[in-house]
């Protein structure tokens, strides 16, 4: 069977389900309104202004998390739709592979438009204060928020198809994201820096103030998105639907 049709009946599930067109609809809002109110308030005369502008980008991450996890987990409530998709496509590599290509390219235009929507919010609340930024960094810091945005759902719809559960997912994911990172990942030193969310923010900053680069950060992430997603594929094709 061909990717093309695999690839548009996915889609199309994921714009008949209105849980996940709602998650959309949060991370744009969360992500606009937070970079807005972050741009008024920036930590202080040394704080990075397009960090700042983007800022919202650290609370949208949960919305993606939520929407990828969903996209996946839905398929599994009492097994029923997992198995219809199954028998659509027997090649599960392929079902699995066009349901992550159709996650990923709904979350890309979302958040495309989301992190453009968030500077444009943060840098009318920086005023003067953004007057340094480059447009080679605002470009860079609107491509890099989306493609973080775009991995951190893969990352999560990898991890509900290991688990199995949506639930089970934002369990694991929203403490490991909040809570290791923020509170403890000071304390992991330099490890801290190789965290899924660490190290593709640094994307976001007009000066990474790690021991990543940004692009080099993003593709960390990836890394860990695709870890998420070849577990995924793995017990995807052990164990039956």
């Amino acid at each position: 069977m061909p990717f093309a049709p695999v690839f548009r009946a996915e889609w199309l599930k994921i714009r008949t389900l209105r849980p996940l067109l709602a998650t959309l609809f949060v991370l744009f809002a969360v992500t606009t309104a937070f970079s807005a109110l972050a741009g008024m308030d920036p930590e202080g005369p040394g704080a990075d202004p397009l960090f700042a502008a983007l800022s919202g980008t650290t609370l949208g991450q949960i919305a993606a998390l939520t929407f990828g996890s969903l996209a996946v987990s839905a398929e599994y409530r009492e097994g029923a739709a997992v198995r219809l998709s199954l028998t659509a496509v027997p090649r599960r590599g392929l079902w699995f592979a066009a349901k992550a290509a159709a996650i990923a390219a709904v979350v890309l235009v979302v958040a495309l438009v989301t992190s453009l929507a968030a500077l444009l919010a943060g840098l009318a609340g920086l005023g003067d204060a953004a007057d340094g930024l480059s447009t080679a960094g605002q470009v860079r810091g609107v491509l890099g928020g989306a493609l973080y945005l775009t991995l951190m759902a893969l990352f999560g719809a990898g991890t509900a198809t290991l688990l199995r559960s949506g639930v089970a997912t934002l369990s694991v994911l929203i403490p490991f994201v909040l809570i290791v990172s923020f509170v403890i990942g000071d304390a992991l030193g330099t490890v801290a820096d190789f965290l899924p969310d660490r190290a593709g923010q640094t994307v976001l900053r007009s000066v990474p103030d790690g021991m990543l680069g940004p692009w080099a950060g993003l593709a960390v992430t990836a890394c860990w998105a695709a870890a998420a997603l070849l577990a995924g594929a793995w017990r995807l094709r052990r164990q039956d639907a």
